[in-house]
């Protein structure tokens, strides 16, 4: 039986993470881009854990061995199908234990060589946790800018370039802000935020250098580690500005018009303000939130919001920040996207063209 060690598995190009765990802890965390074809359903699991620990291991055994058997020839077709598409499968559980194990048998009893990672999911966890750190000593350039002013679509564009991006929002599936979840469905937990972001770093150009938006050290229900905050605090900043019309025209296209008919919206909107409105002082723009939300008139709880909730928050946050500035306009993407490549060259750094060349 063919063994990998997490190293051996991350330097493969054409490997295919096959995890054989049950579908609960495969969705709690993975290997990104892995497929999930479990052994047991999650209450097989739990029926087997049980039986574990009211009868002891031999009783679970030949419970599993039950469960099992039924299901070999459907669990070893997909995976002679992955081999058929060009792919290399690579089994994993929890631990590199008995699961794992038992599929690898099984194949080589069917005549499929499949290789299975040693210490399964908990060592990749482990290897990401103590390679991110290293990963992220390069120089960060920052963006900095009120909410709307364009940050996301600016880094998609520059990413569609070539340039060296993490998008941390879309790692953690959140947007960074109460409304945050709005259309994204369940916010990811730490375990799936930091493989997407070694993922990211595993596959980005060689470079001295990668781009970031300003998050909080929380993003939704994961924690960015202490080296991305370290070094968005010595990074080179750029603060985006836009006029309050556009940045407005924004948030509405992204945060309501798409979701705006929806039976669940406008009580989520009320649930979301409920959690921020103590921190409204002003009671004269509290009432006319209210107002505004019972009319559906969201332009204007949008442009409420941001004159008294974010923004107020926001020019507190970049005051916190050492360093020079450059500022760049961003009522158009395209060209603010255009002056932030010219700042990348004017401090030194390394454009797409030159990056792929090296």
């Amino acid at each position: 039986m063919k063994e990998l060690s997490i190293d051996e598995f991350i330097e493969k190009n054409d490997a295919v993470a096959i995890d054989v765990r049950s579908p609960i802890e495969f969705a709690e965390g993975s290997i990104p881009n892995a497929k999930n074809i479990p052994l047991f359903t999650n209450r097989e699991r739990e029926e087997v854990g049980t039986i574990y620990k009211q009868q002891g291991p031999q009783a679970a055994k030949w419970r599993a061995m039950e469960i099992v058997s039924p299901k070999i020839p459907g669990l070893l077709t997909e995976i002679k199908r992955v081999k058929e598409n060009g792919k290399e499968p690579v089994l994993y559980c929890w631990r590199g234990g008995s699961r794992s194990q038992s599929m690898a048998t099984f194949a080589a009893l069917s005549g499929l060589e499949v290789p299975r990672i040693v210490g399964g999911y908990r060592a990749y966890r482990e290897k990401i946790l103590e390679q991110i750190p290293e990963m992220l000593q390069k120089k960060a350039i920052v963006l900095h800018g009120m909410t709307g002013v364009g940050k996301t679509l600016i880094l998609e564009e520059l990413k569609g370039k070539g340039y060296p991006v993490l998008d941390l929002e879309k790692y953690a599936n959140h947007r960074g802000s109460v409304f945050g979840s709005f259309g994204q469905g369940d916010p990811h937990n730490q375990k799936i935020f930091d493989a997407l972001l070694f993922d990211e770093l595993s596959q980005m150009s060689p470079s001295n250098y990668f781009i970031m938006e300003a998050e909080s050290k929380r993003i939704g229900r994961a924690t960015q580690p202490d080296a991305l905050l370290t070094a968005k605090e010595e990074g080179i900043h750029i603060s985006v500005h836009a006029l309050m019309e556009t940045r407005t025209k924004r948030i509405y296209e992204e945060y309501v018009f798409p979701y705006k008919e929806q039976p669940w919206f406008k009580e989520r909107v009320w649930e979301s303000i409920h959690k921020i409105e103590k921190k409204i002082r002003n009671k004269e723009s509290l009432q006319s939130l209210y107002e505004a939300i019972e009319t559906e008139n969201y332009e204007k709880v949008i442009n409420i919001l941001f004159v008294d909730y974010y923004d107020p928050q926001y020019s507190h946050k970049e005051n916190s920040y050492q360093g020079e500035f450059f500022y760049v306009n961003a009522d158009s993407i395209a060209s603010a996207v255009a002056e932030i490549e010219k700042i990348i060259e004017k401090i030194g750094f390394a454009v797409p063209s030159q990056l792929n060349s090296q």
